[in-house]
């Protein structure tokens, strides 16, 4: 792609110079681009915290933070290492430009910059920031925003690790009888309305949906990202869920359609989690004890007649504003001990019929 055919972006111009500054500036703009301004790395750093950028072009001497200072802060910073960065330097001295290009730097320009190679240099950097996005943008579309995020961090690579989180199986209730009185239209038509359902209400907290299998899904909160209230979270969300499903029957009752009820199970504890399949496909999920409770307990549920049932680690880490009911002990396949068993309060609307 030519530059001329390139769209134009938004370019960050760090240099202490003030007539580097504008002269270069004023160039960049007859070209198209947005240009902004930094007259120093740790201005430079602000804004690009700040506010979105395409572009970097750095000038190595500056005061405050010079130019190194700045790609090693870029460097670790997980939202900016990709950022393209263009140096620009008086120094044409060979080890600072294997300095800056080892540091993750685009490409290395000395002044005084030659327009033509200085706009051959911004397209083509420009043309590999879009072709960034677009990949996120792709991978955003068959992954949840926190697996995308993670895909895009720390990169893909099959295997897994421990970490403290909280899983959630669901389930509609009775589904095979409803799916042998409906038309296959009609049934999927529902699968989509109650996936969408659930989905909101769980990514709302924070979790993501790994696993959908027919009418069941499974969910984690704390993981790929950790987060300290992952307990707290899968809970409201179960909450929520019940509460969507109680509207949504609502209005499927006045359109005279099938209503729904489910159940949900909650565990947590420490699980591995990780990508998993082959180098071709992979899936992220995770597996463990807490996974193995949090399906039984969803299956508990039809037992007890519960839409939201908890094991005792689930129960530790919520506050006084979510009532639980103690209901006895559950027998899990693989663990020595019973699993003590907690039903989540919910009010008496979304009780009937559950």
């Amino acid at each position: 792609m030519s530059a001329s055919a390139l769209r134009p972006g938004t370019i960050l111009l760090a240099d202490d110079n003030p007539v580097n500054r504008l002269l270069l500036g004023r160039s960049l703009e007859q070209q198209g681009h947005t240009v902004v301004f930094a007259g120093h790395g740790s201005e430079a750093l602000d804004l690009l915290r700040s506010r979105d950028f395409d572009l970097l072009l750095l000038d190595v001497l500056m005061p405050e933070l010079d130019g190194y200072q700045v790609l090693a802060e870029l460097k670790v910073d997980l939202h900016l290492r990709e950022m393209p960065v263009i140096m620009t330097s008086s120094l044409d001295e060979l080890d600072s430009v294997v300095k800056c290009v080892e540091m993750g730097a685009e490409d290395y320009l000395t002044k005084p910059i030659n327009p033509a190679l200085l706009n051959a240099r911004i397209a083509a950097s420009l043309e590999k920031k879009r072709l960034r996005d677009q990949q996120r943008e792709l991978i955003s579309k068959f992954a949840t925003k926190e697996v995308a995020e993670d895909l895009l961090t720390s990169g893909f690579s099959l295997g897994g690790k421990h970490v403290e989180a909280s899983a959630m199986f669901c389930d509609i209730r009775s589904f095979t009888t409803i799916t042998e009185t409906r038309e296959p239209a009609e049934t999927i038509e529902l699968l989509n309305d109650y996936y969408t359902l659930m989905m909101d209400a769980i990514g709302a907290e924070g979790g993501i949906v790994n696993q959908m299998v027919g009418d069941g899904l499974m969910a984690i909160f704390g993981a790929p990202l950790p987060r300290a209230d992952h307990r707290q979270c899968a809970v409201r969300a179960a909450r929520q869920m019940i509460e969507l499903i109680r509207l949504f029957n609502e209005e499927q009752a006045a359109r005279d359609k099938v209503q729904i009820h489910i159940g949900i199970g909650v565990a947590s504890g420490l699980v591995v989690a990780g990508y998993t399949g082959t180098v071709h496909r992979a899936t992220y999920t995770c597996v463990g004890d807490t996974v193995n409770v949090a399906a039984r307990l969803e299956s508990h549920t039809r037992v007890l007649d519960r839409p939201i049932l908890i094991d005792e680690e689930t129960r530790r880490g919520l506050g006084d504003e979510i009532a639980v009911e103690a209901h006895g002990e559950l027998s899990v396949k693989g663990k020595s001990k019973p699993v003590n068993v907690y039903a989540v309060q919910v009010d008496s609307l979304i009780l009937e019929g559950a």
